[in-house]
Order: C-alpha cells, then structure tokens, then sequence
C-alpha cells in the first residue's frame, strides 16, 4: 500500500506544473484555429526561456516612490543561458513606445542579447542592469565586446507608481536569473502586471503552434504584453464582447492620472520560430503579427506603442566574426503555414493573457477587472461559437 501512494504522490507531484496553471482560454471553452505545442507557450520553441520578477505591493493613495506597486519585468532568453546571437528583426504598427537596441538588429539582421519588457519609466534600469549581468555571469569571453541590450515597455501608470521607479537592477537580474523552458505563469505577471487590455485586466499571455511544411514539422512561439485597444472592439472569436458587456465591469479610475484616451496603452509581441527563417523573412514574420492584434479588436491607435520583434532559432551557426558559415533558408513559396500560425498564436497569447489577468486595484483604488469568463462563454453560445 504504501509503495502505491509513494508512487501515486511521485506522479501527481510530477504534474505539479500543470495543475498549478490558472484556466487558460481553451479551458474555459474559447475555441482557436491551429495545434498548439506541448506547453502552448513561446517555450515550445526549443531552447526559448522566460523568467520573471513580479512587483505587487501596497493600496490606497498613491505616494511617489512608496506606492502602490503594479509593476514587473519579463526577460525572454532565445537560446537560454548559451550566448548565440540569432537572425531576427522587428516591425512597429504604431510607434508610440520603446524598443531598444533595434536599429543594430535592422543594420545586422542578429539579435545578440536576451529581450527584456518592463514599464515605460524603467526601460533604462533595465538595460543598464542586462550589461551588468552579462559582466556578472559572463556571457561574453572576449575581452572587447559592446552589444545593444533590446529592452521594450508599455505603460502601467494607471495601476502602478510608475513615477516612483520602483523596478531596480535586482529585478532584472531576477527576471534573468529565473528563466525556464516549460509552462509559463500568465496574466498579472512580469512585466504585464500592471496592465490594462481592452476593457479588461491586460498582462503577460502566451501561446505556440506546430505546423508541417513538406517533410518538416516547425513551432511557432508567441508571448506578448498586452495593454492596449478600446473595449468596444474586443473580439473573442469573432463575437463582439466588448460591445455586448459595454456596461459591466469598466475600469474605475478613481484618481490620476486622468488624461489617457480611449484606446491609449500598447502591446509588446516576441515572436519565436525554429523555422529556418532569414532577417528579411522575419521582418515579413513581424508584420504578421498586426493581424493577431486587429482579430482581437487592436486598431493601432495614435497613443499606443505597438512593436514586434521576431527571432529564429534555427541555423545555429550563423553568427561568426570571421568564418563564412552555410545556411538554410525556407523558400519564401512555403513560407505561408508560419505566417498563418504567428497570426493565431498572437491571438491567443492576448486572450490568454486577459483569461488569465485577475482584477487589480491599484494606485488611489484605481480597478481593472478580470475578464467574466463565464459571461464571455454565454456569450460565445448566443453567438453560436460552442454549444
């Protein structure tokens, strides 16, 4: 008996990552288009991590430079802790927000550094704290090396201090230090802690698809930060549910700051792919990602900071200093299948993210609440979406 509950409890506690999930958008009944990957998640891509530091502290009033604190940062590591720059670029919708580090990636094609999300205000201790980590760990043997750490934001100040510079250097360093493959924490995490997305509770979302092209199967990973659109344009598979719950749950902005325009916010996108995709390809990668957001009611508005980036995986020996290297490149003609899964994996990182988001009060009882799932199912049956 007691060789079956060790090795009862020994399975369960292997499980441990999975129960220990919030419901994701497919779990409370959402249907999507496409094969998800194993963890459904940007981690799907081998070899992708994503660690997080999560900033939650204090209520009431807000007081510069004690709170309260809605804030985060998320680093995501394409080839984990080995230092192998991969072919990339990137793609801005609306550029009403920050993306360092991105005019070397247009000029060289590689991203050579982890990519980091984080608030507005922060994206400079951010990226002063990712080279002081690649001096602490070490990530660069040679003795001469300079690099443009790619660090993003959107904006959290409608919850969070964002004037009280809350994020430091240790958080970065923690985001960084606490990256994994496997199953990802979504919702009010990282760096998507403090959001807001159409109408609703915004934040940190994820999700992948595996396709087949020819003879090989490649994975697609998406993670976003998503804080961005009005709530009259949400769409969750193809119903309108912002419109159909204009009424319920609306923020309260009970105190400052009071001048944002509807729709004002952004949305940060990290596009993953083994697929042996060329910068040129992976700038075509990024546009792609604009149609996941306008699926879900993203307009691209004047006061939103809507910027992609996408990397590729494959070709691991593509970044040399001296040798010339051999490729693979996808023919352009096949490369249709991986423009169709960037566009539902966005989708569903941004669904996921709000399915996931709980109701947040912040600075001067500020409120963004969760997205009702169970509305939003009642609403996908009167719509004739599920059953």
């Amino acid at each position: 008996m007691m060789n079956y509950v060790t090795a009862l409890l020994l399975v369960l506690t292997s499980q441990l990552p999975a129960f220990g999930q919030k419901p994701r958008a497919r779990d409370i009944g959402i249907p999507f288009s496409g094969t998800p990957g194993k963890y459904n998640a940007i981690t799907d891509v081998r070899g992708v991590e994503v660690g997080y530091s999560t900033l939650i502290a204090g209520q009431g009033k807000n007081i510069r430079g004690k709170g309260p604190v809605r804030t985060g940062v998320t680093a995501i590591l394409p080839r984990g802790r080995t230092n192998n720059p991969v072919f990339s670029n990137w793609y801005s919708l609306n550029g009403n927000g920050e993306m360092t580090g991105t005019t070397w990636i247009t000029e060289s094609g590689f991203l050579e550094t982890p990519i980091m999300i984080t608030n507005t205000n922060s994206v400079g201790v951010v990226r002063d704290a990712v080279l002081k980590w690649f001096v602490k760990t070490g990530w660069y043997n040679e003795d001469y090396w300079y690099t443009y750490p790619i660090v993003a934001e959107t904006y959290d100040g409608g919850l969070n201090d964002i004037y009280g510079f809350h994020v430091k250097e240790s958080h970065a360093f923690e985001a960084l230090d606490k990256a994994k493959s496997g199953y990802l924490a979504e919702g009010n995490v990282g760096g998507g802690t403090g959001m807001m997305c159409l109408g609703f509770k915004g934040g940190t979302g994820t999700s992948s698809r595996v396709v087949k092209i020819k003879d090989s199967t490649y994975t697609v990973g998406v993670l976003v930060q998503s804080n961005f659109g009005n709530k009259r344009h949400l769409t969750i598979a193809g119903v309108p549910v912002g419109e159909e719950l204009k009424d319920t749950l609306n923020y309260e902005m009970k105190g400052p700051p009071s001048y944002r325009q509807e729709g004002d916010g952004s949305i940060i996108v990290v596009v993953a792919t083994d697929a042996p995709l060329l910068p040129h390809q992976l700038k075509r990668i990024a546009t792609r990602v604009s149609l996941g957001v306008g699926i879900v009611g993203g307009k691209g508005n004047n006061g939103s900071g809507d910027i992609f980036i996408a990397f590729s995986t494959a070709n691991p020996t593509a970044f040399q200093r001296e040798k010339i290297t051999k490729l693979d490149q996808l023919p352009n003609d096949q490369i249709n299948p991986l423009f169709e899964a960037t566009v539902q994996a966005v989708e569903e990182s941004i669904i996921n993210a709000m399915v996931a988001a709980e109701t947040m009060e912040g600075i001067n009882g500020n409120k963004a609440y969760g997205l009702p799932h169970k509305l939003v199912i009642d609403l996908l049956r009167k719509y004739k979406r599920i059953k």
